[in-house]
Protein backbone atom coordinates (compact mmCIF):
# COMPACT_ATOMS: atom_id res chain seq x y z
CA UNK A 1 0.00 0.00 0.00
CA UNK A 2 1.20 3.69 -0.83
CA UNK A 3 0.12 6.50 1.28
CA UNK A 4 1.02 10.23 0.81
CA UNK A 5 0.36 12.21 3.81
CA UNK A 6 -0.43 16.04 3.13
CA UNK A 7 0.00 18.69 5.17
CA UNK A 8 -1.33 22.01 4.67
CA UNK A 9 -1.85 25.62 5.74
CA UNK A 10 -5.46 26.89 5.51
CA UNK A 11 -4.77 29.46 3.31
CA UNK A 12 -3.48 26.42 0.79
CA UNK A 13 -5.40 25.86 -2.68
CA UNK A 14 -5.47 23.01 -4.79
CA UNK A 15 -2.33 24.06 -6.87
CA UNK A 16 0.04 23.85 -3.81
CA UNK A 17 -1.52 20.87 -2.48
CA UNK A 18 -1.03 18.96 -6.25
CA UNK A 19 2.70 20.92 -6.52
CA UNK A 20 3.34 18.95 -3.23
CA UNK A 21 2.06 15.78 -4.28
CA UNK A 22 3.97 15.72 -7.49
CA UNK A 23 7.23 17.12 -5.93
CA UNK A 24 6.72 13.68 -3.89
CA UNK A 25 5.99 11.31 -6.53
CA UNK A 26 8.89 12.47 -8.39
CA UNK A 27 11.47 11.58 -5.56
CA UNK A 28 10.34 8.39 -4.95
CA UNK A 29 10.71 7.91 -9.12
CA UNK A 30 6.47 8.24 -9.86
CA UNK A 31 4.49 5.29 -9.14
CA UNK A 32 0.76 5.25 -8.23
CA UNK A 33 -0.76 5.73 -4.52
CA UNK A 34 -3.67 4.11 -2.98
CA UNK A 35 -4.72 6.88 -0.67
CA UNK A 36 -4.17 10.66 0.78
CA UNK A 37 -4.12 11.31 4.30
CA UNK A 38 -4.04 14.15 6.43
CA UNK A 39 -5.43 14.97 10.12
CA UNK A 40 -8.98 13.93 10.85
CA UNK A 41 -10.41 17.27 10.97
CA UNK A 42 -8.21 18.36 7.39
CA UNK A 43 -9.35 16.02 6.03
CA UNK A 44 -13.06 17.35 5.78
CA UNK A 45 -11.42 20.31 4.49
CA UNK A 46 -13.12 21.29 0.69
CA UNK A 47 -9.45 21.65 -0.63
CA UNK A 48 -8.22 17.82 0.73
CA UNK A 49 -11.41 16.41 -0.83
CA UNK A 50 -10.74 18.03 -3.89
CA UNK A 51 -7.15 16.54 -4.23
CA UNK A 52 -8.62 13.42 -3.55
CA UNK A 53 -11.02 13.71 -6.49
CA UNK A 54 -8.76 14.79 -8.86
CA UNK A 55 -6.25 11.78 -7.95
CA UNK A 56 -9.01 9.62 -7.72
CA UNK A 57 -8.08 8.18 -4.54
CA UNK A 58 -9.95 7.51 -1.12
CA UNK A 59 -8.88 11.26 0.89
CA UNK A 60 -8.49 9.66 4.50
CA UNK A 61 -8.15 11.13 8.21
CA UNK A 62 -5.95 10.21 11.19
CA UNK A 63 -6.96 10.83 14.51
CA UNK A 64 -4.15 13.09 16.00
CA UNK A 65 -3.42 10.94 18.99
CA UNK A 66 -2.90 8.56 16.44
CA UNK A 67 -0.03 11.24 14.79
CA UNK A 68 1.62 11.70 18.28
CA UNK A 69 2.37 7.71 18.46
CA UNK A 70 4.71 8.79 14.83
CA UNK A 71 8.60 9.60 15.47
CA UNK A 72 9.49 11.31 12.11
CA UNK A 73 12.64 12.13 10.53
CA UNK A 74 11.14 15.84 10.12
CA UNK A 75 11.28 18.09 13.11
CA UNK A 76 8.99 20.59 13.31
CA UNK A 77 8.53 22.77 16.80
CA UNK A 78 4.64 24.27 15.38
CA UNK A 79 3.94 21.28 13.65
CA UNK A 80 5.10 19.14 17.29
CA UNK A 81 3.50 21.65 19.54
CA UNK A 82 0.00 21.41 17.32
CA UNK A 83 -0.06 17.55 16.63
CA UNK A 84 1.95 15.93 19.00
CA UNK A 85 4.99 15.04 15.85
CA UNK A 86 7.50 16.54 13.56
CA UNK A 87 6.03 16.32 10.78
CA UNK A 88 2.25 15.66 9.63
CA UNK A 89 2.96 14.42 6.37
CA UNK A 90 5.08 12.07 7.18
CA UNK A 91 3.37 10.94 10.69
CA UNK A 92 -0.04 10.64 8.89
CA UNK A 93 1.71 8.97 5.91
CA UNK A 94 3.35 6.37 8.47
CA UNK A 95 -0.11 5.87 10.65
CA UNK A 96 -1.67 5.27 7.52
CA UNK A 97 -0.16 2.75 5.81
CA UNK A 98 0.09 0.61 9.09
CA UNK A 99 2.47 -1.59 11.41
CA UNK A 100 4.95 -2.32 8.55
CA UNK A 101 5.08 1.14 6.67
CA UNK A 102 8.37 3.16 5.79
CA UNK A 103 8.92 6.29 4.24
CA UNK A 104 9.80 5.89 0.84
CA UNK A 105 10.01 9.95 0.55
CA UNK A 106 10.45 12.05 3.20
CA UNK A 107 9.09 15.47 3.70
CA UNK A 108 8.65 17.90 0.71
CA UNK A 109 7.04 21.47 0.98
CA UNK A 110 4.84 23.02 -1.97
CA UNK A 111 6.88 26.07 -4.37
CA UNK A 112 4.60 28.76 -2.11
CA UNK A 113 5.06 26.60 1.09
CA UNK A 114 1.75 26.49 2.12
CA UNK A 115 1.93 22.31 1.55
CA UNK A 116 3.56 19.39 2.63
CA UNK A 117 3.37 15.97 1.76
CA UNK A 118 5.29 12.85 2.33
CA UNK A 119 5.00 9.05 0.73
CA UNK A 120 4.95 5.60 2.85
CA UNK A 121 4.57 2.02 2.04
CA UNK A 122 3.73 -1.30 3.58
Amino acid sequence: MRVVGIGFRAAADLASLQDALQKVLASAGGGGIDALVTEAAKSREKVFRELAQVMCVPGLGVPTRDLSQMITPTQSARIQDRFGTGSLAEAAALAAAGPTARLVAQRVVSGDGMATAALAES
